[in-house]
């Protein structure tokens, strides 16, 4: 992998950059970069993106961020712009931020959220980690290691002119301890973990593969459902 002024692209799918950038990349840079992208796709001069990347240790706030659930400001607070509430990113967490035309792919915000979650799930599943949606919670969960459902995986997205913005999360190895600053998407009653809380050996790397290789099913799926998510079928 490369620093970020000299990123990694892969394979992806057809038509569609794979970015991976290996050092910390800061919130606004990335925040300006991504819109700009969004901006450049509306006009025909940039293809879409999937850019995956780490954050130094920072707290966003979605649209319906409650301030009562900024309980510790230990770190920076940034205004993401994207739906949800407060979040944490940090070194071990894998962002994965998209910049996907959804002009001619059904112009579906929820359809896209849904095969979003599948996505995330299918990439979990091949490092052997069973994860799912939890109906009324945003995210993804499975089961820690004392047989509590934990969260593992955050999604806010942003859609400007059916071209999305932000995108998800998925927690590798990161200092759980830096989510006590937080209200984590304003869900108390639920702890956080990780791929390595749980004892699995899989490394950014093996996260990253496995990301790519269900990309194209991912974008596949949008491209199949139009009219409604009542209309796809459902599944994952």
């Amino acid at each position: 992998m490369a620093s970020p002024s000299s990123p990694v692209s892969g394979a992806g799918a057809p038509g569609v950059e794979w970015r991976t950038d290996s050092a910390p990349v800061d919130y606004p840079a990335a925040l300006r970069d991504m819109e700009e992208r969004a901006a450049a796709i509306l006009t025909g001069e940039a293809v879409e993106r999937v850019w995956l990347l780490e954050h130094p240790p920072l707290y966003t706030a979605g649209t319906s961020a409650d301030p009562a659930e900024l309980i510790d400001p230990r770190f920076p607070v940034h205004d993401a712009g994207r739906g949800g509430r407060y979040t944490y990113h940090g070194p071990g967490q894998r962002i994965g931020y998209l910049n996907i035309d959804l002009r001619d792919r059904g112009r579906d915000v929820r359809n896209f959220v849904h095969h979003l979650e599948g996505w995330m799930i299918d990439a979990l599943d091949e490092l052997g980690i069973a994860a799912w949606r939890a109906e009324g919670r945003i995210g993804i969960w499975t089961d820690d290691l004392d047989g509590r459902e934990a969260k593992i995986g955050a999604l806010g997205i942003r859609v400007r002119r059916w071209v999305t913005l932000h995108g998800f999360s998925i927690n590798v190895d990161p200092d759980l301890s830096h989510f006590g600053g937080i209200v984590p998407c304003g869900l108390a009653e639920y702890p956080v973990t990780s791929i390595a809380a749980l004892g699995k050996l899989a490394s950014m790397t093996a996260l990253d593969a496995a990301l790519e290789r269900h990309f194209p099913s991912f974008l596949n799926r949008l491209g199949r459902c139009g009219a409604g998510l009542e209309q796809c079928g459902g599944g994952s």
